[in-house]
């Protein structure tokens, strides 16, 4: 067996602003496994590095690569467990490649056009007439629900565009999340908190940034808005790490990125170790490329969720990769008559250990 992996950059469309600032691309890392003798026939994974949040976003990323790909030669098994991204890419390969290199990641209904996932609409940061025009666009297509980047202008014009959502309409007709990426701070945080709620606020992601345990457990003890744990789920690795950052915690809800967590292995753990604590979750994607996207789409399909997932058709970059996926109102559906063009992977820039 073969591995070899390949830096792929993505462009977005247009600028994506968050609290830590503004994307203009992202990069990424494709995998593919191959059987020597039969090179044209390969699993396809990717490893969606994350400046800034990915543990391994560092040198040691393309140091453990090179480690993967002899003991991918050898028939070893490599030490993912701190390096998440590339655990999400290495399952996605191996997974594609033991069913035959057909971009079947997880066998379902929604592989054959027969169900669907519903999601958010995300809306990104921007001043305050882009993102009033952002969120009228979500509308039109049909979403239900829709998620809103804050924390990049002033909060009162983030207080105006929520009450401008909700004076057209109430939360039984569109649930609103927020995502503040660790923008608030413990001055702030507690009179937000009550005005968000006050607007009919379904949740909000991270108010204060990661690493401070207690005083996010202050809040999600006093908030009337219900808090969802994102960043502070990052870097831990082990069971016990897991149920600890929960046990200290206790959010109402915990969002996973599976390339920030552990891939569909660890993502599993902490779904189990929520659901035992009666924790509520649900999946979003970190600015994967569509091949990611449609590992994890088919992964999320068999989970049986009942909340809005964070997913999408990769439509944010100029230069994806072709999708089975669609959109169709705010329900995403596998398109059957469609499939991952493996010639448009020609073109990557593979790296080959030197027997490949």
């Amino acid at each position: 067996m073969r591995l070899q992996f390949a830096p792929y950059v993505l462009r977005f469309k247009e600028p994506g602003g968050t609290s830590r600032g503004v994307m203009t691309e992202k990069i990424t890392c494709l995998l593919r496994i191959f059987d020597e003798k039969d090179p044209a026939h390969f699993g396809i994974g990717e490893a969606g590095i994350f400046p800034g949040l990915s543990p391994e976003a560092d040198d040691r990323f393309f140091y453990k690569l090179m480690e993967m790909q002899s003991n991918v030669r050898l028939g070893l098994p490599t030490d993912l467990l701190k390096f998440p991204s590339l655990q999400f890419g290495f399952e996605q390969a191996i997974r594609d490649f033991s069913g035959g290199c057909h971009g079947i990641y997880f066998e379902s209904p929604f592989v054959h056009g027969q169900s669907s996932i519903e999601i958010n609409g995300l809306v990104w940061m921007g001043d305050f007439d882009t993102m009033i025009e952002r969120i009228e666009q979500k509308l039109q297509q049909g979403f239900r629900c829709i998620k809103l980047k804050i924390g990049a202008i002033d909060w009162r014009q983030e207080v105006d565009m929520i009450r401008y959502i909700r004076d057209r309409y109430d939360p039984e007709r569109l649930e609103i999340r927020v995502d503040a990426n660790g923008g608030f701070t413990m001055d702030n945080a507690i009179p937000r908190l009550k005005r968000l709620a006050d607007m009919g606020v379904h949740s909000i992601e991270q108010p204060i940034k990661a690493g401070n345990p207690t005083l996010m457990r202050f809040l999600c003890d006093i908030s009337p808005l219900p808090i969802a744990l994102d960043e502070e789920l990052i870097g831990k690795f082990t069971r016990e790490d897991k149920a600890e950052t929960l046990d200290a915690i206790r959010p109402a809800y915990i969002v996973l990125k599976p390339s920030l967590v552990g891939g569909f292995s660890g993502s599993q753990e902490w779904i189990d170790l929520a659901t035992e604590r009666g924790i509520g979750w649900w999946v979003t994607s970190a600015l994967e490329s569509n091949i990611g996207l449609n590992a994890l789409a088919q992964w999320v399909a068999r989970l049986h969720v009942s909340l809005p997932q964070g997913l999408g058709t990769g439509g944010v970059f100029t230069n994806n990769f072709t999708t089975p996926l669609c959109l169709v109102g705010d329900r995403l559906h596998y398109d059957t008559g469609k499939s991952l063009d493996r010639t448009e992977l020609e073109a990557v820039d593979w790296r080959s250990d030197d027997l490949s």
